[in-house]
């Protein structure tokens, strides 16, 4: 993997253990394999920004003053258990060069093909 370009790492049930929306104030416990992960990431110089629905109004509302209190409380989380603020962000975009999520599914390239298989069994 290229240290150019931008990982994105899920929060929910991927860097933080989530068992269902609780609110915006309530981030699980780190999962530690993920969050050991990012750290050696970010320690061989990679960049890593937190993808994650909570920014984008998945909360019922895009006011800036709850995307930027939702924003606080993630920065904070990642300050205690990552040890550095991380970007924050629920966009895309040519530079990210992987995606870390619980809910992904990869598929082949201009293929349409699963790699693997739907957790959820929808392949």
């Amino acid at each position: 993997m290229s240290n150019k370009g931008w990982i994105g790492v899920d929060l929910d049930g991927t860097l933080a253990h989530y068992d269902g929306w609780i609110g915006i104030h309530h981030i699980g416990e780190p999962i530690a394999p993920m969050v050991d992960r990012v750290k050696r990431w970010r320690s061989e110089g990679r960049e890593v920004r937190i993808f994650t629905a909570r920014i984008d109004g998945g909360l019922g509302s895009k006011e800036a003053e709850d995307v930027a209190e939702v924003r606080r409380f993630i920065e904070e989380w990642c300050a205690q258990y990552v040890g550095e603020v991380l970007p924050v962000t629920n966009v895309k975009d040519f530079g990210m060069i992987e995606l870390w999520d619980d809910r992904a599914v990869q598929v082949r390239v201009n293929t349409g093909e699963p790699v693997g298989y739907s957790t959820r069994g929808l392949a």
